[in-house]
């Protein structure tokens, strides 16, 4: 089945921007997007898939630096790129200064990647529970040494830096994070704007990306969070003045929308006519991707299980079809299931839109015991980051 073009299913961004351009430290993007991380998501395969439609940045799943520095085969793995990937791009997350430094220095000495970026955006119990993800920036002094380690380590390889607005509303910490990561010689800082308490729920808070836009003035700033169209793109980086978008959950089953963000800014990309024909073009694709990626038809056609509603999210692709692509075990099987749809079948428009990908509720975020009296480090909140290094993702 092959991958189908055409004219764009709707009249969102139909009249592209001047080309902009997005540099980070030495290179430079066509498009002033980025393929944020997610875990079990951003595999290369996925990224390749993404990259034949537009232009851009499209970064590794996170990568822990224990993990990395003790040179786990899975890791090891996850950090090779396709010969056709570049730049190469890797997110690491780290909580030990020196680990950190480490993880950064096997990447730039064995010249494993073009771009580095640090998460410390990460809002899932299990990790800010233990002092990481968004739950760090709170500790300013661990913050300033895991970043100025880093970027000195990562020499002429740009390291970003990727975060949140804070742990709730009450602890916000992106402001002083920002000008930290600017200070520590960062290329570039990119805000998801929520809180870890807000996890992926509500709206995102486009006036914080502004804020940290006004703070941070020497390297560029990327916004991130409700980025559903290329026309959204476009809107967050009029309103908030931002330099670039990340785009995480808005491309889960649209890899097409980098062709429809590079388009928005007059880059080249492929804008689809998202007929059924064309995403089930697409899913077959990616799906080919992910057995070339394990090396294993049947390891492929699991993974791609989990894409199968997101794909088809809005589509006239009934219930016994679904089910049957989530448990087909073979290319040649999806085969059968995607030529039995009505291939025609027009983009649907609204039922196909909007958000996609876990949401959550606002809760409590779980912290380490005393973690918000200081802003610096103790010996007891110390000791809780020992086992804060878990192959977890978010952002």
């Amino acid at each position: 089945m092959s991958l189908l073009t055409g004219s764009a299913p709707s009249s969102e961004a139909s009249v592209p921007h001047a080309a902009h351009p997005l540099r980070i430290g030495p290179i430079t993007l066509d498009a002033p997007v980025v393929l944020a991380p997610m875990a079990g998501i951003t595999n290369t395969a996925f990224r390749r898939l993404c990259r034949e439609y537009g232009a851009g940045l499209y970064v590794s799943e996170m990568i822990t630096t224990r993990a990395l520095v003790e040179r786990n085969a899975t890791t090891m793995r996850l950090i090779t790129h396709h010969e056709s990937e570049t730049p190469r791009s890797i997110q690491l997350y780290g909580v030990d200064p020196a680990t950190t430094e480490a993880a950064v220095r096997l990447l730039v000495d064995e010249d494993r990647a073009d771009h580095i970026d640090l998460n410390f955006g990460c809002p899932v119990p299990k990790v800010t529970r233990k002092g990481g993800g968004a739950a760090l920036p709170w500790k300013l002094g661990l913050f300033r040494e895991i970043v100025t380690r880093a970027a000195r380590a990562a020499g002429d390889v740009p390291l970003t830096v990727k975060m949140r607005k804070g742990i709730d509303a009450d602890h916000l910490t992106f402001l002083d994070a920002g000008r930290i990561a600017e200070d520590a010689g960062v290329a570039a800082v990119a805000l998801h704007a929520r809180t870890a308490s807000e996890f992926y729920s509500g709206t995102a808070d486009w006036e914080a990306i502004a804020q940290l836009k006004q703070a941070v003035t020497d390297v560029p700033v990327l916004g991130n969070g409700d980025i559903w169209s290329g026309e959204d793109a476009v809107r967050m980086m009029a309103e908030t003045g931002c330099d670039g978008v990340v785009v995480g959950r808005g491309c889960l089953g649209r890899p097409w929308l980098f062709g429809d963000l590079a388009a928005a800014f007059g880059a080249p990309g492929i804008r689809p006519d998202a007929t059924l024909g064309f995403v089930a073009g697409a899913f077959r694709r990616h799906a080919e991707l992910l057995v070339e990626f394990f090396e294993d038809e049947g390891r492929g056609c699991r993974d791609i299980r989990k894409h199968v509603a997101w794909y088809f999210k809005g589509y006239p692709v009934g219930g016994e079809t679904r089910a049957a692509l989530a448990t087909a075990s073979t290319l040649a099987e999806i085969d059968d299931l995607l030529a039995s749809m009505d291939l025609e079948a027009p983009y649907p428009g609204t039922p196909a839109e909007g958000q996609r990908g876990r949401a959550g509720t606002p809760k409590r975020p779980a912290l380490p015991d005393g973690w918000l009296t200081s802003r610096e480090m103790t010996g007891d909140a110390a000791r809780t980051l020992a086992d804060a290094e878990l192959d977890t993702s978010g952002g």
